[in-house]
């Protein structure tokens, strides 16, 4: 019988990842994208009613960030999908499709609503290897993966109402029960200014993140 040559241990990173195959310009474009979006949303709900304001500016998010998302993606010649509807807006660069939603800071509680960003998800088993090797099956270069965009607001209209409290990138698992990276954009980008370090560890998530995926809120902090 032959003898397979042993797996050696894989130093390539998810932030080696992201760096590679997705511009700087983009991620900064993108991170502009979502609070021009939001404020966009902000704006046009005053005068509502109370009784129903939070839902409203959660619905106004929705489309106010998906257009501003999808233009920044068109500037990039990142290949958006049409807007329509409450369809989820996508990008391509490089390996990764880029995607967007909103939550509520601290408690990633809309991520799992949708069946697509599940189904899109799935296209992360390839990478998973690299946070934790010794759980998963060696590691392959993979030919596709998902990177979603989040802004995470504060939760309620009465604490910073028209801009998010943070907009993370953010790596889900196959299954977006946990994260297997996930950083704040103004501290992702600096990474572009790093010399890759063979061997580096990959400090931002040492294992994987929950509750990802739980109902959405009242306040509109989601979709």
């Amino acid at each position: 019988m032959t003898e397979l040559p042993m797996a050696q241990p894989n130093q390539e990173t998810i932030n080696d990842l992201l760096v590679r195959n997705i511009p700087r310009e983009l991620v900064m474009g993108l991170e502009e994208a979502k609070l021009v979006g939001a404020q966009r949303a902000y704006a046009a709900a005053r005068g509502m009613d109370d009784g129903h304001l939070s839902s409203v500016v959660g619905q106004l998010r929705h489309f106010h960030m998906n257009e501003s998302f999808h233009r920044a993606l068109a500037v990039a010649d990142a290949s958006p999908s049409p807007l329509r509807g409450n369809q989820i807006v996508t990008g391509r660069t490089g390996i990764f499709t880029l995607a967007r939603f909103n939550t509520k800071y601290g408690v990633w509680n809309s991520g799992r609503r949708s069946e697509t960003r599940k189904q899109m998800s799935m296209a992360n088993a390839a990478i998973e290897p690299l946070v934790q090797p010794g759980l998963f099956s060696g590691y392959v270069e993979p030919s596709q993966a998902v990177v979603f965009i989040v802004a995470c607001f504060a939760g309620s209209l009465h604490s910073q109402p028209d801009t998010p409290v943070s907009i993370e990138i953010a790596v889900p698992d196959r299954h977006m029960q946990g994260c297997l990276f996930r950083e704040p954009i103004d501290a992702f980008v600096k990474r572009y200014d790093q010399q890759p370090t063979a061997g580096q560890d990959d400090l931002a998530v040492p294992k994987l993140k929950k509750n990802i995926g739980k109902q959405q809120d009242k306040d509109g902090a989601g979709s």
